[in-house]
């Protein structure tokens, strides 16, 4: 029977079914050419690297020389060119760093902005190659066939893929609108299989929802970090205040990040001044502060939520509001991403996403292995780690930010 590991999401490899990656990243919005200097010094390109290495060249000679002789099938020169860059990447053994062809990388472009085309699920890869559902997206295709949280996903059409990487898994179950996509899961929780025929449509990426909870408490839930988050909460944020509510809860949990744009934008509404994070290269040297950058802040009491799936984007805004004293955090310590990644698009039109940099947080906190620790640690009931599943009578953390909300708002 098929056994399940505990998953941590990773802000690199969490995707929606059909398109992007949502890390925290930010697309490099330079030219896209680089300086290649002869100088030794860092990463430059110089005469005696590897790829002017007489010994490789002459080994990739021999190999294809013996393709050519002996083997049976066709070859596709085009896709052993994407192979090579694939490699390039998968060589640095970053998991956060890869290659995008022009396909994927309008892909990716298209998903952050807003709305693509898929059957609307978030899911992972953790580090034995298993594909597991962070949620389905509210009313998508993937919620309406019954796919749910947690579940691991096993077969997309014919290819069996528990050995698959998850861009070449998301790209077999993307397709065109109105086409269906056959998806078999196994579900830890009634320990079998369940098959799924799931139409694919357009699926909007709404990614804030927000209630007023009992007592007069506003809650709002962000999911995602795309270009229309920092817009969606400051709506969702302003709607409250004129419903006088005492304080407002924002619940990360399960949010495997997003947009640095869209995280720095929320906090720049929501504090009084100071940097948001800072971006240090791998020599120490500042890249950049992000700042609160406007005259707007939100005086009322606020309570963050987090857990163990909440990553980079969630970890910033998490780190800077404890830091700067503006909200509480209740729940479980962070994944743990403290690196930042930037897309690079390329010349002919496909892109590199590379790590560039660690953040750190308004204290100036490296919290990247580390994760963000809350003010009040609590767990779920029966060991689950996911809140999405978790009824709201049986959620330990939620009742606790509700209690930790009424005692800071008295």
């Amino acid at each position: 029977m098929f056994k399940k590991k505990v998953l941590g999401i990773t802000a690199s490899v969490a995707l929606l079914i059909s398109l992007c990656g949502c890390d925290l990243f930010h697309k490099n919005d330079n030219d896209s050419s680089v300086q290649i200097s002869d100088s030794n010094s860092g990463n430059n390109y110089n005469s005696d690297n590897l790829w002017n290495d007489e010994e490789v060249s002459n080994k990739v000679a021999e190999i294809n020389a013996y393709i050519d002789s002996y083997f049976y099938f066709e070859t596709d020169e085009e896709m052993q060119e994407e192979a090579i860059y694939d490699g390039i990447m998968s060589g640095l053994d970053d998991p956060y760093s890869v290659y995008y062809t022009a396909e994927e990388y309008a892909d990716l472009m298209e998903t952050n902005s807003g709305e693509y085309v898929g059957v609307g699920a978030v899911v992972t890869q953790d580090v034995d190659m298993i594909i597991s559902v962070v949620r389905p997206v509210p009313g998508s295709p993937a919620e309406e066939a019954g796919i749910m949280a947690e579940d691991i996903i096993v077969q997309v059409d014919d290819l069996v893929v528990t050995d698959q990487e998850l861009q070449f898994v998301v790209d077999r179950i993307r397709g065109e609108e109105g086409t269906t996509a056959y998806i078999k899961v196994f579900r830890p929780s009634i320990n079998d299989y369940i098959e799924f025929n799931v139409e694919r449509r357009v699926v909007e990426n709404v990614t804030v929802y927000s209630e007023i909870l009992d007592g007069n408490i506003g809650y709002i839930q962000v999911q995602q970090f795309y270009e229309n988050t920092a817009t969606e909460f400051i709506t969702a944020v302003e709607f409250l205040q004129t419903q006088d509510v005492k304080g407002i809860i924002v619940d990360l949990r399960d949010n495997p990040g997003g947009l640095l744009n869209a995280v720095v934008d929320m906090c720049a509404y929501i504090m009084d001044g100071g940097v948001v994070c800072t971006t240090k290269d791998k020599n120490g040297t500042v890249l950049k502060e992000y700042g609160d950058y406007d005259s707007h802040t939100l005086d009322m009491p606020m309570v963050v939520l987090i857990n163990e799936n909440s990553a980079s984007a969630s970890e910033i805004f998490a780190g800077a509001m404890k830091d700067t004293g503006k909200a509480e955090i209740v729940g479980m310590t962070s994944y743990g991403k403290g690196i930042v990644q930037s897309v690079i698009p390329l010349s002919d039109g496909t892109a590199i996403k590379l790590t560039v940099a660690k953040y750190f947080t308004p204290g100036g906190n490296d919290i990247h292995e580390i994760g963000v620790s809350p003010d009040y640690e609590v767990e779920l009931p029966d060991g689950k780690i996911s809140a999405v599943n978790v009824k709201r009578e049986d959620d330990s953390q939620l009742k606790e930010a509700i209690k930790v909300l009424n005692k800071i708002a008295r």
